[in-house]
């Protein structure tokens, strides 16, 4: 009973990144949407914002890390989820391992880039990973982008 209220959750919440995803999309970015969860209320949204801040660091997962750790006036988010639609790189693995992120839940792999790929470790050891959570609309929304790019 306990598992399925977390997927039901874990659905609310990715449908929240993807919105994120969206906003990316509008703007022209790769569309990787992400929030921040903690105690049941999201006190972060970002997206890529690569492009229009013309700077390769600028990752959903940056941005997010750096709102909510503003919101709650501190380095650590070991109370908070970070939902993702796309699997984080090495760079914001790194990062939310820095950050001590208590649960990381992905939606689509990222075969190319994924940080599970080329360096697993990077993550706290007590960060909880979850994927696959709407993988098909995560990843299809990548997918088209690009798709469309090579146009």
């Amino acid at each position: 009973m306990e598992n399925e209220i977390l997927k039901q959750d874990d659905a609310f919440f990715m449908k929240e990144a993807l919105k994120e995803a969206v906003k990316a999309l509008d703007k022209d970015e790769v569309p990787i949407g992400a929030v921040v969860v903690c105690n049941g209320k999201i006190i972060a949204r970002a997206h890529n914002l690569t492009e229009m801040l013309n700077d390769p660091t600028a990752h959903a997962e940056m941005q997010a890390i750096t709102a909510a750790t503003s919101y709650i006036g501190g380095k650590y988010l070991n109370e908070c989820s970070l939902y993702v639609t796309i699997e984080p790189c090495p760079m914001c693995a790194a990062a939310l391992g820095w950050a001590q992120i208590k649960r990381v839940v992905y939606g689509a792999s990222d075969p190319k880039r994924g940080y599970s790929l080329f360096s697993p470790n990077l993550l706290h050891p007590k960060t909880v990973v979850e994927s696959g959570i709407m993988a098909e609309e995560c990843g299809g929304m990548v997918s088209a982008f690009f798709k469309n790019k090579r146009k």
